[in-house]
């Protein structure tokens, strides 16, 4: 210490003398609520200069019975007389992880190196903070009795669940979310007459939200928004098409298991205390998939993509998921997301969690534009344009050499979409011209004989 200058700063606080002992005692209260320890010297300027304190033992004990009588809750700090450039000072370590702490029957947040009083709104979320796992969101009382429950989503949901019906109280009370009457928060996400949750969507005419070209809105029980959630991306992303035997199933760009998952993670784990909505953002190149609330629990993106499990934020409405078969108690949403779509990209931004998943469509229309521009650059001003191929010459052509290709694959080979390549295929087939063999994942592709062009 005796080279180094002290300097104010979030968990540090200086006074020249012990006339400032109020200011310093508000200090420490400040520093506890947010960073639960810090220090404490008397004898030096808020400037960094030491100008000394004349103190003794008395000095000490005094200091110390008056920390002890001006905040609350109670601490014990450590406070010692140290000698810094000659000069005699006082220094108080403390720490303490029972917020919030009061100075003179007040709150304080520390803000860079001054001291802000709380105010009501504050005080309370540090204090909801402080017992969040004891006092999770889910399991609050709404203030409200069964008469604002649907009861027809009641029976739907014991129904789905396997459950016996007796009546709606011993229904709601072998759930768990009946407490005295009341309902609890838990209940009114899924069975309320009038819910109030939301779900904000909008599609994206670039990589960036500097376009909208659509905007949709809404409301409904957690249920439907994971519904209309998984509807909206549907509808707004590429659709492709695959023969598997007899029918054709769609094929969508991005994986249906992954990205319903994703939507379910999103009402199951966002932070209900934060008024914002889940967010669904379609962009050219990705979609994502957005909730209030950070990762819980003190978990990390790189624990969580090795398939580790936090606590729950909300384990009410992730049991009941549970019991409808929309999750499991084991917590194999993300290992399923990774399964089923490898490249995904989780990341924390102001306290959302992000999920994104790419859209292949993109990187094929680049790689497409890309290719060409290239091909432009190496040929000569002069050179005249090279006639289009008939997509079902190219087909045709590419099926000749490799008649085992599935249609993503041959849309691949073709650079064509896949939606265009089964169109093709289908008309090839329906005149004759080439017939699948076997199975869907075994067989192949004969092109008739001696057909060169279509």
């Amino acid at each position: 210490m005796k080279n180094q200058k002290l300097r104010e700063s979030e968990t540090v606080e200086l006074k020249k003398s012990l006339s400032e002992l109020k200011q310093g005692l508000v200090s420490i209260a400040a520093i506890l609520n947010k960073h639960h320890a810090g220090t404490l010297w008397f004898g030096v300027r808020n400037d960094g200069i030491i100008i000394g304190i004349d103190a003794g033992e008395k000095t000490l004990r005094d200091l110390s019975q008056s920390i002890a009588s001006h905040i609350e809750p109670k601490i014990f700090p450590h406070v010692t007389l140290e000698s810094l450039q000659g000069k005699n000072c006082i220094k108080v370590v403390f720490k303490g992880k029972d917020i919030p702490y009061f100075a003179y029957g007040k709150a304080y947040i520390r803000v860079a190196d001054e001291d802000r009083q709380l105010s009501a709104g504050e005080l309370k979320k540090l204090i909801l903070e402080k017992h969040s796992d004891t006092l999770g969101w889910d399991s609050e009382t709404f203030g409200a009795g069964i008469k604002t429950i649907n009861q027809a989503k009641l029976k739907h949901f014991v129904k789905i669940a396997g459950l016996a019906w007796s009546s709606p109280v011993d229904v709601l009370e072998k759930l768990g979310v009946l407490k005295n009457s009341q309902l609890l928060n838990a209940a009114t996400l899924f069975f309320s007459k009038a819910p109030s949750l939301q779900l904000r969507c909008a599609v994206f005419g670039g990589t960036t939200s500097a376009t909208i070209l659509d905007r949709h809105d809404f409301e409904g029980d957690i249920l439907e928004l994971i519904e209309e959630a998984q509807k909206y991306i549907l509808k707004n992303i590429h659709i492709g098409m695959e023969v598997k035997g007899l029918y054709r199933e769609d094929m969508p760009e991005i994986s249906v298991e992954a990205m319903r998952e994703a939507i379910i993670n999103a009402f199951c784990h966002r932070d209900y205390r934060d008024p914002d909505y889940v967010r669904v953002a379609v962009f050219k190149d990705r979609v994502e998939i957005r909730n209030p609330g950070g990762l819980y629990g003190g978990l990390t993106i790189e624990e969580l993509r090795k398939g580790n499990v936090s606590k729950r934020r909300n384990p009410l409405v992730a049991e009941l998921l549970r019991r409808i078969h929309m999750v499991e108690a084991w917590g194999r949403g993300v290992p399923l997301i990774l399964e089923k779509e490898p490249g995904v990209e989780f990341r924390e931004v102001a306290k959302l969690f992000i999920t994104s998943f790419d859209r292949p469509s993109f990187r094929e229309i680049m790689g497409k534009k890309d290719t060409i521009t290239k091909e432009k650059r190496m040929l000569p001003k002069e050179t005249p344009k090279k006639p289009q191929r008939n997509p079902k010459e190219v087909i045709l052509s590419v099926l000749k050499e490799q008649p085992s290709l599935s249609i993503r694959e041959l849309a691949v080979q073709c650079e064509m979409s896949i939606h265009s390549v089964q169109h093709h295929i289908n008309k090839l087939k329906e005149a004759g011209v080439i017939r699948h063999v076997g199975s869907t994942k075994a067989g192949h592709w004969e092109v008739k004989s001696g057909v060169d062009e279509y």
